[in-house]
């Protein structure tokens, strides 16, 4: 089992209630786990929790058996907006991650090219600064940076979220397509419904600190966008979230 989290408590200075409160949940190696809900939900710091970046009040988070106290390589960490270095070209933010894993100069060449055909870039756009990209090839760098780090566990902060609707659909193939060739495992943070039931093979819904609801995701693979609503079990899984989130509209 890659991650667990064992009653699991985060109370910030200051606040009346827990923003985490007593979370025990598991994600299995090479699953890809969603974790949905409103702004404040707890989500993101769930899933800050997970990659070690913040400390737990109370319980705790093991991956593979071992207390996370502090990120670790084996946790790679994607944001909602990317952090790339805006002075630096693509093949440059690139690099910045193998030399932290201290990979031979003699290859890290070849290996940015690599990792630019995964995410679907050419090589010429490793000569690119960010500012020169569109969000949706900054989010393919920021993804290719951190499959350089060569993680086990792919956490991801609503890495979509300020994309427009058909780049977002992009990504989401991309990362499905990483995904099942990369067999990583993959924790992805979102308030959208849609992309929770594209992406995840279990739900868990966030709702004032706690997963009120574990769902096992009873649509088949592929779910093509333009296709989602007509397979079976589609309107009972949205149905379930919409009810579980508090809401009766479609959430963006």
């Amino acid at each position: 089992m890659a991650i667990h989290t064992h009653d699991l408590v985060v109370r910030f200075p200051g606040t009346e209630r827990p923003t985490l409160d007593h979370i025990s949940m598991a994600v299995p190696d090479e699953s890809f786990t969603v974790l949905v809900g409103a702004s404040g939900s707890g989500k993101s710091t769930l899933l800050h929790c997970l990659a070690g970046l913040t400390t737990p009040t109370s319980g705790r988070v093991t991956d593979n058996d071992e207390v996370v106290t502090a990120p670790n390589p084996r946790r790679g960490v994607a944001f909602q907006r990317d952090v790339l270095f805006p002075w630096l070209s693509v093949t440059d933010n690139i690099d910045f991650a193998l030399v932290a894993r201290k990979v031979p100069a003699r290859r890290r060449r070849q290996r940015i090219d690599e990792l630019l055909d995964l995410v679907g870039l050419s090589p010429e756009v490793g000569r690119k600064r960010p500012t020169e990209l569109s969000g949706g090839m900054r989010q393919r760098v920021s993804i290719a940076r951190v499959l350089a780090g060569e993680p086990q566990v792919m956490l991801m902060d609503e890495p979509f979220a300020a994309l427009d609707a058909l780049t977002r659909l992009r990504m989401q193939d991309l990362l499905i397509d990483l995904w099942k060739r990369l067999h990583r495992t993959v924790v992805f943070v979102t308030h959208d419904i849609d992309e929770a039931i594209r992406l995840g093979d279990t739900i868990n819904v966030l709702r004032d600190g706690t997963i009120t609801e574990h769902i096992a995701n009873p649509l088949g693979r592929p779910r093509p966008a333009d296709s989602l609503a007509d397979q079976p079990g589609y309107s009972d899984v949205r149905k379930t979230l919409h009810h579980q989130l508090g809401i009766d509209h479609v959430m963006h």
